[in-house]
């Protein structure tokens, strides 16, 4: 969510829905919902990925409304194909004037990752970002050693546009590298038709869509 010169919010909160996923504008009443979700597989442990802990996760909910309030991201409750509260996502690093994005700040219950979840969610955002506001290019970052994310991302069919070597200093003092992917407007035809495949030869089984998910990405 931000606004142009205008004053008026170029990306509105929205609810998108698939036949695996559904999106709806984060909220402070799913913090329990997502205390749950995060400790299902305790998918915050890890040390290159910044996934909110159980004891975090009203502190990560009001980061999320903040910076939504202040026009630099739109975040999102990710709920599975059942209605449970799967975990988080969001349009980050929003710039209206270039009409660029990032898709990132996600991460999922351990029990939905390796599932059509995260290609439908990918899929459904994308889709809003290039067709329905006009984007140009749309990123995602993850840290180096995320190598499920890494392998997650290049699935869904963006390219690797360099590394950001010691990119960000970590809670403990480690340095990190950030992988950065992008899509852009011309490539989008093509990688909406393989997220569709990808979809299409899933079907229904969690174990026909390897590797679609990850503790973590773009955080």
């Amino acid at each position: 969510m931000t606004t142009t010169q205008q004053g008026v919010r170029w990306i509105e909160p929205f609810t998108a829905t698939g036949d695996h996923v559904t999106l709806i504008p984060l909220e402070t009443e799913h913090e329990a919902q997502l205390i749950e979700a995060v400790e299902d597989g305790k998918v915050w442990d890890t040390w290159f990925a910044a996934v909110p802990s159980p004891d975090g996760m009203r502190q990560e909910i009001e980061w999320r409304l903040g910076l939504a309030e202040e026009g630099r991201m739109v975040p999102f409750t990710v709920l599975d194909a059942h209605g449970r509260i799967a975990g988080m996502t969001s349009y980050m690093n929003v710039d209206a004037g270039n009409r660029r994005l990032e898709i990132g700040h996600t991460w999922y219950r351990r029990s939905v990752q390796r599932t059509s979840l995260n290609t439908e969610a990918k899929l459904l955002l994308l889709g809003h970002a290039f067709e329905q506001q006009d984007c140009i290019a749309v990123g995602f970052r993850t840290a180096f050693f995320n190598a499920p994310s890494r392998r997650a991302i290049e699935r869904l069919g963006a390219k690797l546009e360099g590394i950001w070597r010691n990119h960000l200093i970590l809670p403990d003092g480690t340095l990190r590298d950030t992988c950065y992917y992008s899509v852009i407007t011309s490539e989008w035809p093509a990688v909406r038709r393989h997220l569709t495949w990808m979809l299409d030869r899933a079907g229904t089984s969690p174990a026909a869509e390897p590797a679609s998910g990850s503790p973590a990405e773009s955080a």
